[in-house]
């Protein structure tokens, strides 16, 4: 199992875009491109910036299910995390994975209110490569 967790580890760390997935208001899925977590703690939690007024967020405000997936295209190896997204807009957290130059997406700075923070818990992956998928739990 440690194995697993560090390919997917390394695998996640390669990439600069995320696939993240919520459940609309009628109940279907939805997944969108997102750059890559700013932050990450293990396998566990991983920080991305949204803005406030997107359609994800309100999926996520509705009901927090979500997936989110990583994939290297040259080797044809993903890993789908399973868990639940938070959106959060405190200070602390907005500062945590501020960066310079952000001012070009949220023209306010850390405090503009069209600036949050979608916090990703994991509760479990599934993770492929050579034509076969491993579950693991986090």
């Amino acid at each position: 199992m440690q194995d697993i967790q560090t390919a997917v580890i390394r695998l996640v760390d390669r990439q600069n875009t995320a696939l993240i997935g919520s459940v609309d208001e009628a109940g279907f899925p939805g997944i969108k491109a997102m750059l890559a977590p700013r932050l990450r703690e293990g396998l566990k939690t991983f920080y991305f910036t949204t803005n406030t007024s997107s359609k994800r967020v309100g999926h996520y405000l509705r009901d927090s299910r979500a997936c989110i997936y990583f994939y290297d295209r040259r080797t044809f190896r993903g890993v789908m995390l399973t868990g639940y997204m938070e959106v959060l807009t405190d200070s602390a957290s907005k500062e945590l994975i501020w960066r310079e130059g952000d001012t070009m997406y949220y023209s306010g700075g850390v405090t503009d209110p069209d600036y949050c923070v979608l916090r990703f818990t994991a509760e479990r992956g599934r993770y492929y490569k050579d034509f076969e998928s491993v579950d693991f739990e986090i």
